[in-house]
């Protein structure tokens, strides 16, 4: 199989200008989902590691970064990511004003590392049909006013 990312055409309305025609841009279309066994599938076919050694270390990986996240390090993945926890909520007239009541939840910034980035510069694209294509009341199958 060709490696490409797969695109379905579709029609966004401006929000600023809801009278406006819509446009049409390309979308990512997941051919699949890729999980920890699938992984540990292929990276045994590259190296002469058993799949449930990797598999294991894959696991064991899982639980390294929560745990570092919660301990507020910044987890950085060689040359593929890095990860740090972000905080967002309401501001205090002064630092001493200031609580943990005012955080409103944490979020994960992930920051691609050059292995990613670089992957981002060579993609070949295909174009599919729309996986899931929006339903119209006509398309429902739904009578109005029943």
């Amino acid at each position: 199989m060709s490696r490409s990312v797969t695109y379905s055409v579709v029609p966004r309305l401006n929000p600023r200008d809801k009278d406006a025609s819509p446009k049409y841009y390309a979308q990512a279309q997941a051919r699949g989902d890729m999980n920890l066994r699938d992984m540990a599938d292929r990276i045994q076919a590259s190296c002469t590691v058993h799949k449930s050694d990797v598999y294991a270390v894959l696991v064991a990986l899982e639980d390294v970064v929560a745990e570092s996240i919660q301990n507020g390090e910044i987890v950085r993945l060689g040359d593929l990511c890095t990860l740090q926890v972000s905080l967002l909520g309401k501001g205090a007239i002064s630092e001493e004003d200031y609580n943990t009541a005012l955080i409103k939840r944490a979020k994960i910034n992930f920051r691609p590392g050059k292995v990613l980035a670089n992957a981002l510069t060579s993609l070949n694209y295909s174009k599919v049909e729309i996986k899931y294509p929006k339903e119209t009341e006509e398309d429902s199958g739904e009578d109005e006013g029943v």
